[in-house]
C-alpha cells in the first residue's frame, strides 16, 4: 500500500495527504514487511519469467520508501520508483545514497507518468491500486502501466483481491505497536465494491483517526481491466511462489504481458 495517486485539478483524495502516509509508516511498513522484500522480488521475477536476465529497466509505480526499488536495484538492475508522497521518496533517496545504490526516483501522478516503451518489467505491489473515486482512472492508471512497457514487457501486481478480502473479513481489532495502541475498523462498501478502512493511533497525548475506501477486484474483474488496457494476457496467481488462485490464496498476484 504505497501513496502513489494522483493531484492536479479535481483529484484530490485522503491518498493525496502525506500527513496520512507518515502518521501511518510505521504500520505499513514495519519489519516484517521490510523482511519479506527479497522473497517478493525473487517472486515477482519468477512469475514474469526474468529471473536469469541481467540489466532489466524496472517501473516500481506507487514504490512507497522503496522497499521493492532498492532491492530490484541491489540486484543490479536499472529501476525507476514513482510515487506522490514526497517523505517517502525522500526516504528511499537517503537509503539509496547510504547503500551506494543508484536509483531514479520521481514524484508523479500514475495516472500521467509516460515513458512509453522504456520498461522490461513493472510492478505495482503491495495493494497499491484501487484507490480513484472513478473507476475509469484506475484503467487510465493500467493503460499507462502497458504503454510504458517494452514489446514483450511484464506487468506483476499484487493486492488484497475481492475474494481474499471476503474471506479473511473482520469488522475490526486493536493492537499495540511499540508504545501505541492502534484500533481498526472494516465496513463492505456497496455489493462487495470496495472495504471501507478506519485507523485509528492513540501514542499518548497524541491520535490520528483517518478513513478511507479502497476498491475492490476479483481476479476475473482485474484480468479483465487488464486486457482493456491493451495487455495481451492476465494471468492470476495465489502467491508470489506462484500457487493457484483459489479458496487458499493468500493474495492476488496477477502477471500480465504487453
Amino acid at each position: 500500500m504505497a501513496a502513489c495517486p494522483t493531484e492536479g485539478p479535481g483529484a484530490g483524495g485522503w491518498f493525496t495527504d502525506e500527513g496520512f502516509w507518515t502518521a501511518y509508516a510505521s504500520l505499513l511498513f514495519d519489519e516484517r514487511r521490510w523482511a519479506e522484500t527479497p522473497a517478493v522480488v525473487d517472486g515477482a521475477l519468477a512469475l514474469a519469467g526474468m529471473q536469469n536476465r541481467n540489466g532489466l529497466a524496472v517501473l516500481d509505480l506507487c514504490c512507497g520508501p522503496g522497499r521493492h526499488a532498492l532491492e530490484f536495484a541491489r540486484r543490479g538492475h536499472a529501476v525507476c520508483g514513482v510515487d506522490l508522497t514526497q517523505p517517502y521518496l525522500d526516504a528511499a533517496a537517503d537509503s539509496a545514497r547510504a547503500e551506494g545504490i543508484r536509483l531514479e526516483l520521481v514524484k508523479a501522478d500514475a495516472r500521467a507518468f509516460s515513458r512509453p516503451g522504456a520498461f522490461d518489467l513493472a510492478v505495482n505491489l503491495y495493494t497499491s491500486f484501487g484507490y480513484f473515486d472513478d473507476p475509469a482512472d484506475d484503467l487510465l492508471m493500467a493503460t499507462r502501466l502497458r504503454h510504458n512497457l517494452k514489446p514483450g514487457g511484464v506487468l506483476v501486481m499484487e493486492l488484497n483481491g475481492k475474494e481474499t478480502a471476503a474471506r479473511h473479513f473482520i469488522e475490526g481489532e486493536w493492537f499495540e505497536r511499540g508504545s501505541a495502541l492502534v484500533l481498526t475498523e472494516f465496513s463492505v462498501v456497496g455489493d462487495w465494491e470496495g472495504i471501507e478502512n478506519r485507523w485509528v493511533i492513540i501514542d499518548g497525548q497524541r491520535r490520528v483517526d483517518r478513513r478511507w475506501v479502497q476498491r475492490l477486484y476479483s481476479a476475473l474483474e482485474l484480468k479483465r481491466l487488464l486486457m482493456s488496457a491493451g495487455f495481451s494476457d492476465a494471468r492470476a496467481y495465489g502467491s508470489f511462489s506462484g500457487t493457484p488462485y483459489n479458496h487458499a490464496a493468500d493474495t492476488l498476484v496477477m502477471v500480465a504481458r504487453a
